[in-house]
């Protein structure tokens, strides 16, 4: 479980890195195989809102963790463009290559 914070924790920064501009992810709690992550910011106008919560799913696999978005639990938007969502996302397993056997 230790391990998935910590990927997890490295996928947000990832994820605010390339994305900081527009907006900024946090993890709100860690709950079994679930994270709630809350995103807020001004979100870029000709990229699909959903896009971005789909970014934390490719982000994770070049953590190697699989990650899917489930639902959005709260979405709050102003007049201005500017936006609250809380995402909750089921955590799956680490992903990882296998190679066969050369027997």
């Amino acid at each position: 479980m230790e391990r998935k914070i910590g990927q997890l924790k490295g996928i947000i920064e990832e994820f605010n890195r390339l994305h900081g501009s527009e907006a900024q992810a946090r993890i709100l709690r860690v709950e079994g195989d679930e994270v709630i992550i809350e995103f807020s910011g001004s979100f870029c106008a000709t990229c699909g809102l959903y896009d971005y919560f789909d970014d934390i799913k490719w982000e994770a696999m070049d953590f190697g963790l699989e990650i899917e978005p489930v639902e959005v639990l709260e979405a709050e938007e102003d007049e201005f463009e500017h936006g609250r969502y809380v995402v909750r996302y089921r955590v799956g397993k680490f992903l990882s290559l296998e190679l066969p056997d050369k027997d």
